[in-house]
């Protein structure tokens, strides 16, 4: 792969309770460990970051997708689920839930269109075979 672009980001301070930011300073972020898994929360974590960028990234491939069809994308809007669970060997594991809304779309070629784009898409692309991804038509 030539890459087009890079991003940077660096990690520190106490890994899950540290601090994340940017090498352009676009992001520049303290981030905790959820409630739900026992640490204070207050800040982002790792799961809330990558579901920001699977929902972002999600939705631009299904705005290519559909505008090369023609297909009218106005008021689209992805979801994204990130789970992190227990894989049954002493780590973790991840698990996403996309929610695809396009309201201006049959459901026939919404379905289509949703499938085209998580074959576009690098998170999609990134993830496949490692992870389980839910795609839902709303």
């Amino acid at each position: 792969m030539e890459p087009i672009y890079t991003a940077t980001a660096v990690a520190t301070g106490d890994g899950r309770n540290g601090h994340v930011h940017s090498t352009d300073d676009q992001i520049d972020l303290d981030v905790r460990v959820p409630k739900e898994m026992g640490g204070a929360g207050g800040a982002t974590n790792p799961e809330q970051l990558f579901a920001a960028g699977y929902a972002a990234c999600f939705h631009g491939a299904l705005r290519l997708v559909a505008g090369k069809a023609g297909a009218d994308h106005s008021d689209s809007e992805v979801v994204a689920d990130v789970s992190i669970g227990d894989n049954g060997a002493g780590g973790f594991q991840l698990a996403v839930g996309l929610e695809i809304t396009l309201p201006n779309v049959d459901a026939d070629q919404a379905q289509q269109l949703v499938e085209q784009a998580h074959q576009v898409c690098p998170y999609s692309n990134a993830t496949r075979g490692n992870i389980e991804v839910t795609l839902t038509v709303a």
